[in-house]
């Protein structure tokens, strides 16, 4: 009897090993082998009053630009990541405030990340210094952004990055915010974090005609202090999008900047009304794929 029983013992650990090796290739095949049709995905984040955006290449390269104040952005990420997934690509800082990388710390102790991109700019606070180190525990590739820089995300699409085109750890957090361009075909975004008028039309004066996009993540939440008209003229983008929380105290997004864009006639979508604000690009053209898209209204008051 108890020969009978250990050979069933060995015959379950069998079937059960079997079973996790099969699993594991089913794992792997959807990973690696997801097809997407050559599609990229660009999402604005619902992380209530601050930034997180997520990108897709057509080859599964997944970035997140900011995360967000506190542990929003581990609800949200499994909103655009499989639940298997638990690889990141990249993480870029665009500014160290709070708002904009908070949400990081939570992260990397549950996904794998290969690299980390950081303007320059300095924090004290104990919260940065906290992801500083897991960056260094975890030996997390890091990467001084400067203007110029190429990032290839596979599959046609990458990032350019457009500021800071100098050391900028003597500029305030808002100042020295990494702006990039998403680029895939004939489509592209404009993406930066707190990033002021001063700096938006420094970009123009440039005179290098890299601002054109399809959309403009505009800066700082749509602060009065962001998308001056000249650089939303010279961006001339078909769709503008904040991200901003309800009712915040902060007014965002503020009534001139809304009047900036409505003047020069851009739809704008915020987070506070859509929520997760979703487009797909197939390198031709960008598509919303919310249902029933609502318009931003000053102050981020929720209809």
């Amino acid at each position: 009897m108890r020969q009978i029983f250990l050979n069933v013992r060995t015959y379950l650990r069998w079937y059960a090993l079997i079973f996790l090796v099969f699993f594991s290739v089913i794992l792997w095949f959807a990973v690696i082998h997801e097809d997407r049709n050559g599609i990229l995905t660009f999402a604005v984040l619902d992380v209530g009053q601050g930034d997180a955006l997520f990108i897709e290449s057509p080859t599964g390269t997944q970035v997140l630009v900011d995360g967000g104040p506190g542990k929003t952005l581990m609800r949200e990420i499994t909103a655009v990541m499989p639940w298997y997934d638990r690889h990141i690509d990249m993480l870029v800082v665009t500014n160290p405030d709070k708002d904009h990388y908070e949400g990081f710390i939570p992260l990397t102790g549950k996904y794998s990340i290969d690299v980390v991109v950081e303007p320059g700019t300095v924090s004290l606070t104990s919260e940065y210094a906290v992801l500083e180190k897991e960056i260094a525990v975890k030996k997390i590739t890091k990467i001084l952004a400067r203007r110029g820089q190429i990032i290839d995300l596979g599959g046609g699409a990458y990032l350019q990055i457009l500021f800071p085109d100098r050391d900028v750890s003597g500029l305030s957090s808002n100042n020295g915010s990494i702006v990039t361009r998403l680029v895939y075909g004939h489509t592209s975004v404009i993406l930066q974090g707190d990033s002021t008028s001063n700096i938006e039309n420094y970009l123009v004066t440039l005179g290098e005609g890299n601002l054109k996009s399809t959309i403009l993540k505009a800066g700082h939440h749509g602060s009065r202090t962001s998308t001056s008209e000249e650089y939303v003229t010279a961006v001339s983008p078909l769709w503008t999008v904040i991200s901003s929380g309800i009712n915040n105290s902060y007014g965002h997004p503020h009534k001139e900047t809304l009047d900036t864009l409505n003047k020069l006639k851009i739809p704008t979508l915020d987070t506070c009304n859509n929520g997760r604000i979703i487009f797909e690009s197939d390198g031709k053209s960008f598509i919303l794929k919310n249902k029933n898209p609502i318009l931003a209204i000053s102050g981020c008051v929720k209809k």
